[in-house]
Order: structure tokens, then sequence, then C-alpha cells
């Protein structure tokens, strides 16, 4: 399975390519498209649209998995990212590619087993997970990185769990276990008609 992780920017949007096989994982590329805040917004989009399906197109990936834009104080900061997944959406369903998202949290506690991991425990994690010799830079393609390894690792969009006979690794039980609170709270708001 080929997975194209995607960390949405409007300045800086990060791309990672990883291959799996069961839960052997191997890199296989990072980019991290630029735009200038000194461009019109609309060729920044544009340009971003091009740079996200020449990657696309280039890899064929299998599944493209893309962080899951949830709410900031800086409206500009979300409204942008929002529009960047929005275009890797767009790319994506003109390739007939199946999407996936994940918020930061669930790929902090996918990759790292602690939902509030800071930028360098996700480095040396994602360096971990893909045997690289050093790690992983700028942030914006390890975060893509991450992405990718989030979606590799999760319980309900991968296979890799039905394969495994010897348990789960901490960081995955994490994940089941975050998961399963989440599910069990939007079961309960739901059964009081929230």
């Amino acid at each position: 399975m080929l997975v194209l992780g995607i960390d949405p920017g409007l300045t800086r949007c990060g791309i990672g390519v990883v291959e799996a096989q069961g839960l052997k994982m191997r890199f296989v590329d990072m980019q991290v498209l630029s735009t200038s805040p000194s461009q019109k917004q609309e060729e920044r989009l544009l340009s971003l649209y091009e740079g996200l399906r020449k990657q696309i197109s280039g890899f064929k990936p299998d599944i493209v998995s893309i962080e899951k834009v949830f709410a900031q104080k800086n409206t500009n900061t979300v409204l942008g990212t929002a529009q960047v997944a929005g275009l890797a959406m767009l790319v994506a369903a003109q390739y007939s590619l199946p999407t996936a998202m994940h918020t930061p949290t669930e790929v902090k506690l996918a990759v790292t087993g602690n939902g509030m991991a800071k930028k360098e425990q996700i480095q040396r994690m994602v360096a971990r997970f893909l045997s690289l010799p050093t790690l992983p830079t700028p942030f914006d393609g390890a975060d893509a990185l991450a992405q990718a390894i989030c979606h590799i690792l999760h319980p309900e969009d991968s296979s890799v769990f039905s394969i495994m006979d010897t348990g789960k690794s901490e960081a995955q039980k994490k994940w089941i276990e975050a998961s399963e609170k989440f599910k069990a709270a939007k079961n309960k708001m739901r059964g009081r008609g929230m």
C-alpha cells in the first residue's frame, strides 16, 4: 500500500509518501510546497493545486491521507489550511483516489502514543518508523509523513491489525483507547439528542 500524506498549509504544504507491507514501512519521498504571502490568494492556491496534482499523479498512491482541519483562534490560518485541504481532496477525486482525514491529535497518538506530543517527538518517531538515518525536516514534511504513518496504523482504515498475531504497540493501544473514548462520547451525545 502506498500512502501519500498531506499536511495542508497555504505558506507551506507538506507531502510525505510512505509504502507499507503489513507493519513494515518504507520512506519513499518528502516534499514541501511553498507559496509567498506577498502573492495573491488565488495565485497561491493555483500554485499549490498544480504542485499537489504533480505529486499525486507522479506517485499514484493507493490513498491520500490529509490532516483534518480543526478550529484555531487564528481564523486566517484555519481558512488557508481548509482551502488547501479542499484542494488536496479535489485532486485526489480527479484521480479517483480515496481519501482519509486524521486530526493532529489522532496523528500524534498513532505515531508517538501521546496526543500532546511536540514536533521533535513526532520527528523522532517518524525517523524510527521509517528507519531514517536523520530526523526528517522541515516540520511540515515530517508531519506529512506522520499523517501517512497514522493512516497505515489506523485500525479502522487499514488491514494491518487483522494480520497481527503478536498484539499491538503501546502507541497503537493508546490510539485505539482514545478512539473508543471518542466514539463512546459521540454516541452518548447522540443519545441525548445533541
